[in-house]
C-alpha cells in the first residue's frame, strides 16, 4: 500500500517484487527486510549485500570558490582535498553541535558532491544557502538526479567486477571515478557504512532498476543478498558507525562522540563552530560515546539510562543497542560522564527496571580482518 506523502525510490517495484516489508524512514517508504534480518546481516559478513540508499540526499557546490566555501561551511579541509576522493565531515552549528554527518565527494575541479541524510537534506540545504555570502559559488539540491545503491561485503569487489571498466583495485578507500556499471553512467564510490569494504553507486533514477537487477541477479551464486534498514543498522553498530539521530543529534559536538580525527586542528581557514570546538578540545567534554558490551542474550536499547554502579545514579544513556548477530552477545553506544569513559569500565544498564551489567569497551566492535579506518581515511 503506497501511503499519501511518503516518497518512494526508484527501486520500490523491486522490492516488492523481492518480497520487502516496507517501513517509513524520514519520509521515504524504504524496505525494512527481505526475508530476515540475521540472514541479510550475515550475508554481508561473509559474502555481499545489496542496499536501496536512494533516500539519501546530495547537494552540488560549484564555482570558483567551491572548496574555500566548503572550508568556510563545514569542518572539512576541502581545499585539502584531491580530485576523485571523499571526506566523511560535519557540519555544525556555531556552538559546536551537530546539523548532520557528510560524506563530500571532489568530483571535479571547482565541483563538490555533498551526501546528506534523508531527514537533514532540507536543513542541510538551507544552512548552505545562509553561509554563502561573499563566496563566489553555488549550490544546488540535486537529490532528484541520483539512485544510490551499495553493495558492500567481502565478495563486493568479485561481483562488481563483472559489470564495470573501472580498475577496482585501484579505487582507494574513499575515493571514486566517473565509470559505467551495468552499461550505465555512474558515480563509483568506494565508501560504505557497514564495517566492510565495498561500493556505492550513484546512477540516474531511471537506471536503477536495470543496475540492480544485474548486480543481484550475476552475484546470486556469490551469495549476494538484498538488505534492508534492519540489518544496515546492525552492521553498522557492529562497525562502531554513529547515526545522526541516535549517537549524533544538534546537541553534543563531534568531540563528544569522538569524532575528533574528523575535526583538522590545523585548518587554515576559519568555520562555523570552531571556535566552541576548540575550546573543548582543550576543556574536554561533560560526556563521551564509549562502546559497551555484555553478556548473555539481553540487549539494552536506544534510551536505556546507563547507571553508575557504585553510586546507583543514573549518569548517561544509551544510544544504540542490540544483540550482535555477528559477536552473539549485547552490543550498545552511550554517553558517559569521561569518569565511567576507560575500557573495562563495569557500567550498568536499566533496561525496564532491570539492571544489565556490561562493560566499556574500544570501538568498533566488529573488525574485519583486513580493516583499517572503519569511518573514513585521512
Amino acid at each position: 500500500m503506497v501511503v499519501p506523502n511518503v516518497r518512494e525510490t526508484p527501486l520500490a517495484s523491486e522490492h516488492a517484487r523481492l518480497g520487502a516489508t516496507f517501513t517509513t524512514f524520514a519520509g521515504w517508504r524504504m524496505p525494512l527486510r527481505y526475508v530476515s534480518d540475521l540472514r541479510e546481516h550475515e550475508a554481508v559478513r561473509t559474502a555481499a549485500g545489496l542496499f536501496d540508499l536512494s533516500h539519501m540526499g546530495q547537494i552540488e557546490i560549484t564555482g570558483p570558490d567551491a572548496a574555500r566555501f566548503l572550508d568556510h561551511a563545514l569542518v572539512l579541509d576541502a581545499s585539502a582535498m584531491p580530485v576523485d576522493r571523499a571526506r566523511y565531515t560535519l557540519i555544525c552549528t556555531a556552538s559546536g553541535g551537530m546539523l548532520d554527518d557528510l560524506v563530500v565527494y571532489h568530483t571535479g575541479e571547482d565541483q563538490f558532491l555533498i551526501v546528506a541524510n534523508a531527514a537533514n537534506v532540507a536543513t542541510v540545504s538551507a544552512e548552505l544557502d545562509a553561509r554563502i555570502a561573499g563566496f563566489d559559488a553555488r549550490t544546488r539540491d540535486v537529490s532528484d538526479r541520483y539512485a544510490l545503491i551499495s553493495l558492500q561485503g567481502p565478495r563486493a569487489a568479485e561481483i562488481l567486477a563483472e559489470h564495470t571498466p573501472a580498475d577496482l583495485n585501484g579505487l582507494r578507500y574513499y575515493s571514486a571515478v566517473a565509470s559505467r556499471v551495468a552499461g550505465r553512467e555512474a558515480l563509483l564510490a568506494r565508501t560504505g557504512y557497514t564495517g566492510e569494504l565495498g561500493f556505492e553507486i550513484y546512477v540516474a533514477p531511471d537506471d536503477a532498476t536495470a543496475v540492480w537487477a544485474d548486480l543481484l541477479r550475476s552475484g546470486e551464486s556469490a551469495g549476494v543478498q538484498p538488505v534492508g534498514l534492519a540489518a544496515r543498522d546492525t552492521l553498522r553498530l557492529e562497525a562502531g558507525m554513529p547515526l545522526y539521530g541516535n549517537e549524533l543529534t544538534v546537541d553534543v559536538t563531534p568531540l563528544h562522540a569522538g569524532l575528533g580525527w574528523a575535526v583538522p586542528a590545523d585548518k587554515a581557514a576559519d568555520y562555523v563552530g570552531r571556535k566552541a570546538l576548540e575550546e573543548y578540545r582543550q576543556s574536554g567534554t561533560p560526556s563521551v560515546l564509549v562502546g559497551l558490551e555484555g553478556t548473555g542474550r539481553r540487549a539494552a536499547r536506544a534510551g536505556n539510562p546507563v547507571v553508575d554502579p557504585e553510586s546507583g545514579a543514573a549518569v548517561g544513556r544509551v544510544t544504540s543497542g542490540v544483540l550482535s548477530p555477528t559477536l552473539g552477545h549485547p552490543i550498545a553506544m552511550a554517553y558517559v560522564p569521561p569518569a565511567l569513559a576507560e575500557p573495562g569500565t563495569p557500567v550498568d544498564v536499566d533496561v525496564r527496571g532491570s539492571m544489565l551489567r556490561m562493560t566499556v569497551v574500544a570501538k568498533p566492535f566488529y573488525r574485519r580482518a583486513d580493516a583499517r579506518r572503519q569511518i573514513a581515511p585521512a
